[in-house]
């Protein structure tokens, strides 16, 4: 699969263009993520899923990002909405999944209310950020019910897709709003995220879900790192700055930073995967994954996001006057780098809570 990911990451870098003016991947590059199952990695056997390791899921998302950042977003959400398949009850699972060819996104903050009737739930609300709506047949959306914070899957038929995400960067995501106005959800397709890994689950289900919510972040961010350095590699070997007779690779002031820039990111990239691993031994052991495994686990992400945008910003620097025209890739790179570091799984504040958590200090853990 990894294999299938790197074949597939080329086509989405050759569509970048595409899938940024249209705001959605492109539709080639949909068909060949599902023809390769790229966009349902997070699945049970029994729901026709592979069952990869957690590292190996966003090792491919990550390179999906290589290609293009909005390609590797787009296939690590939907890995992290897969994994609710487990959670479902199994009619649910078999209705949302049972179509091999059927993607699920989806936005877990409780913004809907439901309230209960017979067999299921009606639900009104709105939920922005939904990352590859246009090409999913399904979504999860969180809501409130009775003061309970649960997650529905809704087909996206029965939604109304907004045309909002008019953003700086991720264009390609399509992470636009939906709207559901009183829509009738069966019990079989309610379930929560909140209560611990279901009965039964395998080790990916086992490993912790809003950790891996923030590592499929990072995977996006670290892919978008690194095609950013290869696609500076490109222009630094044949770009001569004004009035110099050595292109920009041969001065030695690129030389030095991009140096550092590429430490910078293989740290952080091997602190990730570390964090990851660590995680994964334990769920693996079916034991509980220790608040200090998950700090350690967000910690990493958190770093690796910001330390892939400060990389990205490096490279977009060193390319000089170049790189600020709409038809240079380092300016997507620079655009989507930055937009990624506003996700609340991976901004600012997350260094504080593991902070405190680091200190000793009270603090709740249950969304760790």
């Amino acid at each position: 699969m990894l294999s299938s990911a790197r074949k597939v990451a080329v086509l989405a870098r050759e569509l970048a263009d595409e899938t940024e003016q249209a705001r959605q991947l492109a539709p080639a590059l949909v068909e060949q993520l599902k023809a390769h199952d790229l966009l349902r990695l997070g699945l049970t056997a029994d729901l026709g899923g592979a069952e990869p390791t957690t590292a190996e899921v966003l090792e491919m998302a990550e390179t999906l990002a290589i290609g293009d950042a909005s390609a590797g977003w787009c296939v690590s959400i939907a890995a992290t909405s897969s994994l609710l398949g487990a959670y479902l009850p199994a009619k649910g699972g078999q209705e949302v999944f049972g179509d091999p060819r059927a993607v699920a996104a989806g936005v877990w903050a409780p913004r809907a209310k439901g309230t209960a009737v017979d067999g299921g739930v009606r639900i009104s609300g709105r939920w922005g950020f939904c990352s590859g709506i246009r090409h999913s047949e399904w979504i999860f959306l969180g809501f409130v019910q009775d003061g309970q914070v649960r997650t529905a899957a809704f087909a996206t038929a029965e939604l109304t897709v907004l045309d909002t995400w008019k953003t700086t960067g991720l264009r390609g995501t399509g992470s636009t709003d939906v709207v559901a106005d009183d829509v009738f959800v069966p019990d079989h397709r309610v379930f929560s995220v909140l209560d611990g890994p279901p009965a039964g689950a395998r080790a990916l289900q086992r490993f912790p879900l809003f950790g891996f919510f923030a590592a499929s972040i990072a995977a996006a961010a670290l892919g978008n790192a690194r095609g950013a350095m290869n696609e500076f590699v490109e222009l630094a070997t044949v770009r001569k700055p004004s009035g110099s007779n050595r292109s920009t690779a041969e001065r030695s002031a690129t030389q030095s930073a991009f140096a550092a820039a590429e430490a910078a990111l293989r740290a952080a990239r091997g602190l990730y995967y570390q964090a990851i691993d660590d995680a994964w031994q334990a769920a693996v052991a079916d034991e509980p994954v220790s608040v200090e495994l998950r700090t350690s686990l967000r910690l990493a992400c958190t770093h690796a996001v910001r330390t892939a945008a400060e990389v990205v910003s490096t490279v977009y620097d060193l390319g000089g006057g170049s790189a600020i025209y709409e038809d240079s890739p380092l300016q997507r790179r620079f655009r989507d780098a930055h937009t990624a570091t506003a996700h609340f799984q991976v901004n600012p504040a997350t260094f504080e809570l593991a902070g405190r958590l680091l200190l000793g200090l009270p603090t709740e853990t249950g969304q760790l």
